[in-house]
This record gives structure tokens, sequence and C-alpha cells, in this order.
């Protein structure tokens, strides 16, 4: 056999036994079985399904559910059985996490008590259709509050307190309506005022026909209304106008009325000259 004949065969089998050696350990990483790294994880407590207001939690509304314990829900509970019996105070979403924001605790109470913050209080007032905006005061909402007085002959409507909260609307909490944008019409809307505005509500409420006035949100300064009167409707611009009230609060004191006028300094007379002395001059 000639040298080039032996190398070529030499060549030959060290490609084969290289290929079939590359085959060999393909096959083996193929067969090898996966293995699962674990990643550290906690628990957390979610909703199974979508929370109201004021709902009382079972067991049958949370789930526990494994969560990454590098970004673990500040005020969260990891056991069921830290949230049952608790009341919501405000709207919780399918799998959203429960925690001290949406829960109060168990000495608190279910129900509307627990969503009213310290320094607030709650007063219903008794709407209809027309006077609850075609069913679109939902809770969630602002208002502006608006009495109309019958004295006597005249009638006045103003603004006693704006920038008002709705709590609820109508004797049962309806968030999903809420936040579907739905109109929910309703009988009694229950608002969620400061000490003071709620004794202008209430005097409002029994004085006169309470109206609400459904506002932008996103629309929080404050509008001074000065208030309309049945003979200003009536086109008479002189009538004298309600006090201002300052829309989110009592009612200011009416501006005193401007001075009068100062009358004018009387014209000096004009001398009269007679024609006779027009003629001295001109000679």
């Amino acid at each position: 056999m000639n040298r080039s004949l032996r190398t070529i065969l030499v060549v030959g089998i060290a490609i084969g036994l290289a290929s079939a050696a590359t085959y060999l350990v393909y096959r083996s990483i193929q067969n090898r079985p996966m293995r699962e790294v674990e990643v550290a994880h906690a628990f957390a407590v979610v909703a199974a399904h979508p929370l109201a207001l004021g709902t009382r939690v079972t067991a049958a509304d949370v789930k526990v559910v494994p969560w990454p314990s590098a970004n673990q829900v500040p005020g969260g509970f990891i056991a069921i059985d830290q949230v049952v019996d608790k009341g919501v105070i405000a709207p919780i979403a399918e799998n959203e996490p429960l925690n001290s924001n949406n829960l109060a605790s168990k000495e608190a109470g279910v129900g509307l008590p627990p969503t009213i913050p310290p320094g607030m209080r709650a007063i219903s007032v008794k709407v209809n259709e027309v006077i609850g905006v075609a069913g679109f005061v939902v809770p969630g909402t602002r208002v502006d509050v608006m009495v109309i007085l019958h004295t006597g002959n005249t009638s006045v409507a103003r603004v006693v307190v704006g920038n008002v909260q709705v709590l609820t609307a109508g004797t049962r909490y309806d968030q999903e309506s809420a936040r579907e944008g739905k109109a929910l019409p309703s009988s009694v809307v229950t608002l969620m005022v400061s000490p003071s505005d709620a004794e202008l509500v209430g005097l409002a409420a029994s004085e006169g026909q309470i109206m609400l006035t459904l506002r932008n949100p996103l629309d929080t300064a404050v509008t001074p209304t000065t208030g309309t009167s049945s003979s200003r409707l009536a086109g008479d611009q002189s009538a004298a106008k309600p006090a201002s009230t300052s829309g989110s609060g009592p009612a200011r004191r009416a501006t005193p009325p401007p001075p009068p006028p100062a009358e004018p300094a009387p014209k000096k007379p004009v001398p009269v000259i007679k024609a006779g002395v027009i003629k001295e001059i001109i000679k």
C-alpha cells in the first residue's frame, strides 16, 4: 500500500469516528430529562372573582396563589383565614391581591361605615331618576348639591355643596354597573361630606327641593356661584341676587353693594356777551 492511499484511509477513519461521536453526544443530550429550576416564591391571597364595595369576605371569595418572594404585596395576606369576615372598602377585581388598602379590619365591621374616612360623614338624600341625572349618579362619581327654595312668590336656586363624592346609589351596592358605565335608577343617593356640609345638605333637603348636578371627576376647581331667583329668570336683571357660594362649603356672605357714584360738580354759568359789547370789542 502506497503512502497516499494510507493517508486517505486514515483521514476517512478519523472523519467517521468524529461523526459517530458527535451523533452519540447529540442523542444523549436529546434523551436527557429536562430539569426544572425552582424559583423561590411566597404566597398571596387574591380575589377569586370581583368583590364589590361593602362585601363580607368568605373563604369562597378568595384563593391562595404563588407569588414572587422578591415582589411581595405590601400589607398583603398569605392565608385565607386572615381575610375571612373582613369588609371590602374598595372594589377588588378578579385575581387582585387583597391587602390593608382594600380590606377593613375585623373590628371595623362590614358595609358602608368602614369606607368613610376619618373626619367625614355619610348622608343620604332622596332622589328620583331626574334628580339623579338620569341614573348616571353611581358610586364613585362626583356631584354638586343644588337646592331650590320657595319663599312666597319667589323661588331661589343655589348650589350649597360642591364636588361631593357619591358613596352608594340605591338601597344596595352596585359597583358592577358603575364600572361598566350603565345607568342606575335609584331612589336614595348616599354622599360623603364634611360635618358642616352635612348640616347644609340636611337643611336643604328639609327646606327645599334637592337636585344633583354631575361633574367631571377631573374638575376639582372651586367654582363660585351667585344663585338664581325667579325674578332674574323672568328677565328682571335688577332683582337682587342670592348670596354667592363657594361650591364646596357654607355660603359666603353677600357682598355689599358699591356706594353710589358721586354727583358731578355743577358747571359754572357761561357768561353771556351782549351784542353791543361785541361791537365795542371789534372797534
